[in-house]
């Protein structure tokens, strides 16, 4: 007769496959994670940052079609890898026309006009393509979500800022797991005057507004990409250690402590080994919580411009520069990239609830 395994992690695990909308949180969170490494093979614009401006086309409506001419740029030696992680800066211009013909071997075009007006007629001498054919010239080209006002493909920002929202998550938690657990064992397990004195600073940093620690520190760090995250990691550490320090001052006098103690194992074995694999179930939960609370702080911090900076594509930034047109008539252009913050930390709050049910032993 086969055993069954009735191990804690098991039974957690059979718990959290019954609940649907923490599967399906955690599968959509496995979408937008690939989605985010491999956003410049997936988005029809590839160029650095999906950064590819047309002015004349600017805030047109999704599904909007218009032939460009494609022009290439002087070649930049680029790797492979580079180009699938970072963008193509070998990608060619786009210029949006009306129609063209091929006189004397030259490409005569009329540029695109947004105004309904006719747009200038203007020459380009074959040679300029390196003998491309001319249907690798010129192409039809399909927004499917609209352009932004700036004239760049809405689809592509979404999905290249997709990357900055979901690693932020990853960065922050990463940063606040090893400074509050670090802070959190120590407080916890040693007491005493030591206790005192982080916790002093745990209170002192929790009384200060999260939004307001994070842009003093992102001021002080400077602004740019990895700024902002670092920045929220250290303001997101304090509750990861307000909550190890609980943890380990309720097991520390237990028997399977007390009896690593007996054996001479020192304290750093005994926290790392013994106490803190025991306790970690609350502190997955918290870190779930964070990934939304992170992405949500660096939305705030771009739509405020103190985040990503321009032209790196980011959600809040794409609100930031958008909202108005909420009553312009063109509101998708502000409401898409705040539905995908809405779904994606609905998905990691829906994914920290279900894992609290999971692990919860009394349930």
């Amino acid at each position: 007769m086969g055993q069954t395994n009735n191990s804690l992690t098991h039974i957690a695990l059979q718990k959290f496959k019954r609940s649907f909308w923490g599967v399906f949180s955690f599968w959509f969170i496995v979408c937008i994670g690939l989605i985010s490494v491999f956003a410049y093979v997936i988005a029809p614009d590839n160029s650095q940052y999906a950064n590819q401006m047309n002015l004349a086309i600017h805030s047109k409506k999704p599904g909007f079609k218009v032939n460009v001419i494609l022009r290439p740029l002087d070649q930049v030696e680029q790797s492979t890898f580079n180009k699938v992680f970072f963008g193509d800066k070998n990608s060619p211009i786009q210029i949006p026309i009306l129609d063209y013909k091929i006189e004397n071997q030259n490409l005569v075009y009329t540029e695109y006009d947004s105004d309904g007006l006719e747009g200038m007629v203007k020459t380009i001498p074959l040679k300029a393509f390196e003998n491309l054919e001319l249907k690798d010239l010129v192409k039809m080209k399909t927004y499917w979500f609209g352009t932004d006002k700036y004239g760049r493909d809405l689809l592509s920002r979404l999905l290249v800022g997709a990357r900055i929202s979901f690693f932020i998550g990853f960065v922050a938690v990463f940063i606040s797991l090893v400074i509050g657990i670090l802070f959190g064992s120590i407080a916890g397990y040693f007491g005493g005057k030591i206790d005192t004195v982080i916790m002093w600073l745990i209170n002192v940093t929790w009384s200060i507004p999260t939004l307001l620690l994070v842009i003093a520190i992102t001021l002080a760090l400077g602004k740019g990409f990895w700024q902002v995250f670092i920045a929220v990691g250290l303001t997101m550490w304090v509750e990861v250690a307000r909550v190890v320090r609980g943890q380990i001052i309720s097991v520390k006098e237990m028997q399977y402590v007390t009896a690593a103690r007996a054996l001479g194992y020192n304290h750093f074995r005994i926290i790392i080994k013994h106490i803190l694999p025991n306790i970690m179930a609350p502190v997955i939960v918290i870190s779930a919580a964070n990934f939304a609370a992170a992405i949500l702080i660096e939305s705030g911090l771009s739509f405020l411009g103190i985040g990503a900076q321009p032209p790196m594509a980011s959600w809040g930034a794409m609100i930031k520069d958008h909202y108005n047109y909420i009553i312009l008539g063109k509101p998708y252009l502000a409401i898409l990239p705040g539905l995908c913050i809405m779904s994606l930390v609905m998905a990691f709050m829906l994914i920290g609830n279900t894992l609290r049910d999971a692990l919860d032993v009394k349930s």
